[in-house]
């Protein structure tokens, strides 16, 4: 009996200590010495990959300054490993331990702050419609009878059937397995629209072999905040990285950032993507908040 109970204590310490070590990150790469950041290939110059394992954007290089500070509490340098993850995938990696930092283009909102945690808004996002230059679509009301590509495991389509003149207007929807594969689909002809946040037009139309041939267009779908994802109820990590990025709204570094990758020349093209901070951003860095998409629509 004795025996029994000197078991079950054991197994209960030890289950006890890996649940901890799930939720404490701090905990785990100290231990590890490895850290993975969860990036994007595609998400315009938040996130995407230069080729051969590298990866670039704006939330990398943010992501970089949070691990600098998680490094600093650990006692140790940090191995940055990076997987590779997609709309669909991302929040499963983040809530099993596959990726400890989610550094892509997620929407904060009140049905993902379920599952996971955010970081402060590092900036706020307006889902917008992307054409063919020549299409003759300006506005929600010319996507009538065509055809509306978006990425699969994102609601870009859902905020374009909710907004008040979207409601009678009736389209066919396809889906890419990412955000390049996407823009494919407009850049081949299949859609006649993408429909997503206009950071990641903007950057994909960028990178395009002819930018001049697209434009983006219409009516502002959504405003959401966009964030950095962690595991829900990791206290220490949160505090690290709220610290980090408040420090960076404070002292500008955000801002130069945006500047960098969404106002100047980027790789690997050296092309410009063009896309100013917007008000709504720029409020986030003033007054730093983790509120979902839910209270900005209140407005």
């Amino acid at each position: 009996m004795k025996k029994q109970l000197l078991a079950m204590a054991v197994l209960a310490a030890t289950t006890g200590a890996a649940f901890a070590q799930a939720n404490d990150t701090l905990a785990k790469v100290k231990n590890s010495g490895v850290i993975t950041m969860g990036v994007r290939d595609s998400s315009g110059a938040l996130s995407y990959t230069l080729g051969d394992g590298k990866y670039a954007g704006y939330h990398v290089d943010v992501c970089q300054r949070v691990i600098d500070n998680i490094e600093k509490a650990a006692g140790r340098k940090l191995q940055v490993r990076y997987q590779l993850v997609t709309s669909q995938n991302r929040i499963p990696l983040v809530q099993n331990g596959t990726v400890d930092i989610e550094c892509g283009s997620t929407t904060n909102n009140a049905t993902r702050q379920k599952d996971v945690s955010f970081l402060l808004t590092t900036f706020v996002e307006e889902v917008r419609i992307a054409t063919r230059a020549n299409s003759g679509i300006n506005s929600i009301k010319d996507l009538d009878g065509k055809t509306v590509a978006t990425t699969t495991g994102t609601t870009s389509v859902q905020h374009l059937r909710r907004h008040e003149r979207g409601q009678n207007v009736n389209f066919k929807e396809i889906y890419g397995k990412d955000h390049a594969d996407s823009f494919l689909l407009l850049e081949s002809g299949r859609a006649d629209a993408f429909v997503m946040d206009g950071a990641i037009l903007a950057g994909n139309i960028a990178n395009s072999k002819n930018p001049g041939d697209f434009k983006m267009v219409g009516e502002v779908l959504s405003v959401e905040p966009i964030a950095i994802m962690v595991r829900k109820d990791d206290a220490a990590l949160k505090k690290i990285g709220d610290d980090t990025i408040r420090e960076m709204a404070k002292s500008g570094e955000l801002a130069k950032l945006w500047d960098k990758w969404f106002m100047q020349p980027i790789p690997p093209k050296n092309t410009k993507v063009g896309y100013p901070a917007s008000e709504s951003t720029k409020q986030a860095w003033a007054n730093p908040n983790d509120k979902p998409m839910e209270d900005y629509a209140k407005k």
